[in-house]
């Protein structure tokens, strides 16, 4: 083990983590014979096989499970490292560690910037990526916070609300619903829907409203993203409900407009997390606290003008406050 490298064994914990090297490469922004041949010299240096394949599916030796033990007290050492030093370094010099979902890197960006040229010695490492995998390195502390608009109610948690995240219903600037006001939301029963993939936590939101209103919702087209919906309503496909920030990057001249229908925007809610008990570093704690104090009014300024005019935002829920869908 010697020969190990801690590159080495980062790429062996993603692999190990996602049960696949192409997931891991992705992760890690690496090419898979890359990862495969990183993989291979640490099996070579523990002189055992770390991995073993069973049809298309990738399996953890008994070697292998040690060594992803072994990975982890590693990696989760490191970090107390980094949050002692970060501390003894004030505001001056460290890191910090995000993790967000997808839809956040129409808001999380902005939010960044004057916090950053605020504290310009602070490097921050943005992970993007799917909720699902949010909430499992939320599980492991892989990182100082973790953004979300869906939070989780199975894991011992700190969840802080500290933007609000309208969902309103889109289309295309010459939709004959655009000139309308006080749409009612039956008249949406005729309109094809392009909605994001089932599971989705828009996609739950957005029909569980329907359902309570008893109108069917027509849905014509699923996708995985939020800038492939609005070009598929730019292609007149249809409507979609999204949240009011996945617009703030098109500019004053968007042709996409937000329709003025009855029972929306359905009012959801950006959160920072963290594990309860978690000991947050200085930098961590900073960025924390900007989110809560400052987060909703940079957010606000920094998005083009008049967007959130659009939509009726009540007042932010206490951290207390129910976070259920």
């Amino acid at each position: 083990m010697r020969q190990a490298t801690l590159h080495q064994l980062k790429v062996f914990e993603a692999v190990a983590r996602h049960n696949s090297f192409t997931r891991a490469a992705e992760e890690l922004f690496l090419t898979q014979p890359t990862v495969s041949m990183q993989v291979k010299q640490l099996s070579k240096a523990v002189g055992l096989p770390l991995f073993e394949q069973v049809g298309k599916r990738l399996f953890l030796t008994d070697a292998g499970k040690e060594l992803y033990t072994t990975c982890r007290e590693i990696f989760d050492r490191l970090s107390q490292f980094e949050i002692a030093i970060a501390d003894m370094k004030g505001l001056k010099q460290g890191s910090l560690r995000l993790a967000v979902v997808t839809t956040a890197k129409y808001v999380i960006p902005r939010l960044l910037g004057p916090f950053c040229q605020r504290y310009p010695g602070i490097d921050v490492s943005l992970t993007v990526t799917n909720h699902e995998y949010v909430i499992e390195s939320l599980a492991n502390n892989r990182h100082d916070l973790y953004i979300l608009s869906q939070p989780p109610d199975d894991l011992d948690v700190s969840i802080h609300p500290f933007l609000d995240n309208p969902l309103v219903v889109i289309a295309w600037h010459d939709h004959p619903l655009a000139r309308e006001k006080d749409i009612p939301i039956k008249r949406l029963a005729d309109e094809p829907f392009i909605m994001r993939e089932p599971g989705s936590g828009t996609r739950k939101a957005v029909q569980k409203l329907f359902d309570e209103q008893n109108v069917p919702l027509k849905v014509k087209l699923d996708l995985g993203s939020n800038e492939a919906i609005k070009q598929a309503i730019a292609g007149g496909l249809g409507v979609s409900v999204l949240s009011i920030h996945t617009l703030a990057l098109e500019g004053t001249n968007s042709q996409l407009a937000i329709l003025d229908v009855e029972n929306f925007p359905i009012q959801r809610y950006w959160y920072v997390v963290y594990p309860s008990g978690k000991q947050l570093s200085i930098i961590a704690q900073t960025f924390f606290d900007y989110l809560l104090n400052e987060g909703k009014t940079v957010a606000e300024k920094t998005a083009f003008e008049g967007i959130f005019s659009q939509a009726h935002k009540p007042d932010r829920p206490s951290a207390d406050a129910d976070t259920s869908e």
